[in-house]
């Protein structure tokens, strides 16, 4: 999905946020400018988006009304309608109106919500990864962000405002940059067919480069989450555990990369995500950054764009609020919601 979208038609009243992923669903209300707590909530407690709404309203927004939500979810939207890409919840607009007698409801994509959030991101939100250290104003700026899967979106300057575009970026063919990659994504792909970006930026990613890289050294490994493996590695307990996270640092920067020469992001590429902020400093020294610029005769092109992890704890937040209209949007130029 994509476009400069219009305000809705009661800008005044209270509206539900959301940001449902593949794990969690977190929720907040937007009244009089300002966002409240922010709630979590496990995707895999509740049948599905309805009853997890209806929780988060009933404990925390009882005898509020609430006459709109504006909801991003991890999935493509078609026709007011969506399914997680890594789940089986759907929302449909319509559905949500006659179920909350809400009078209006959007939807958009996960990253499509956070790219709407970088230009009123501040210097404090970010852990920088090279490049200049400046917020650029008016440049067109990409956010990826590994978690349950890769989402990507981007968005670009249009007059005085923005235009955010969502994407399946995430799902583009992953390259190899050297020979022991090549190993891994051959490894891959002779469980999977095609490798993705996902395939090793992801939760599941982190496992995939796991278990390709102990299969390839000949390595008995005991099995790990992909937080288990990220402890192992920065406690450097597990040297399979530290090559794996190696490896997930150099091809973020080598999709970063790819990124920003595709859409032409000249502001930056901003990483989100539930895994990447828990470990920037590990990033920042990593080959993230030489992996970044290292594309043969478009460096010089790279070397002056900043690469940064969002430290935000709810860009899609920010994102959703931003949406929702141009008085909001100078508040949030000015203000930390959250």
């Amino acid at each position: 999905m994509a476009g400069k979208r219009p305000s809705p038609s009661h800008p005044s009243g209270a509206a539900l946020l959301g940001d449902i992923g593949g794990t969690h669903a977190r929720f907040a209300v937007l009244a009089n400018g300002r966002i409240s707590k922010v709630t979590t909530l496990e995707v895999a407690d509740y049948s599905g988006p309805y009853p997890a709404m209806e929780a988060f309203l009933g404990r925390h927004a009882a005898g509020r009304k609430i006459d709109q939500a504006c909801l991003a979810i991890a999935g493509w939207i078609e026709g007011g309608r969506a399914t997680l890409t890594n789940g089986n919840w759907t929302l449909d607009t319509a559905e949500m109106c006659r179920s909350f007698k809400f009078k209006s409801a959007t939807l958009v994509n996960d990253f499509e919500a956070i790219s709407w959030s970088l230009p009123h991101l501040r210097p404090a939100d970010l852990h920088y990864l090279g490049g200049p250290k400046k917020f650029p104003e008016r440049a067109p700026m990409a956010a990826m962000g590994p978690g349950t899967g890769l989402g990507v979106g981007y968005v670009i300057p249009e007059g005085k405002s923005w235009r955010a575009v969502a994407s399946e970026g995430g799902h583009a063919t992953l390259a190899a940059g050297t020979d022991r990659e090549a190993e891994v994504i051959a490894w891959l792909r002779e469980r999977h067919g095609h490798v993705s970006g996902e395939r090793a930026l992801s939760g599941d990613g982190l496992i995939n480069l796991y278990e390709a890289i102990a299969a390839l050294d000949g390595r008995d490994v005991p099995p790990l989450s992909a937080a288990e493996i990220a402890d192992a590695a920065l406690s450097r307990r597990n040297p399979t555990a530290k090559a794996a996270l190696e490896m997930f640092c150099a091809f973020l920067g080598v999709v970063a990369g790819n990124l920003a020469l595709i859409v032409g992001a000249r502001g930056g590429v901003y990483v989100s995500g539930g895994i990447v902020p828990r470990f920037p400093d590990f990033v920042a020294k990593s080959q993230f950054r030489r992996r970044f610029e290292g594309k043969g005769r478009l460096s010089h092109y790279l070397e002056v764009i900043p690469a940064a992890v969002i430290l935000h704890p709810n860009p899609a937040m920010v994102g959703l609020a931003a949406l929702l209209g141009p008085a909001r949007q100078r508040h949030l130029a000015r203000s930390t919601l959250i």
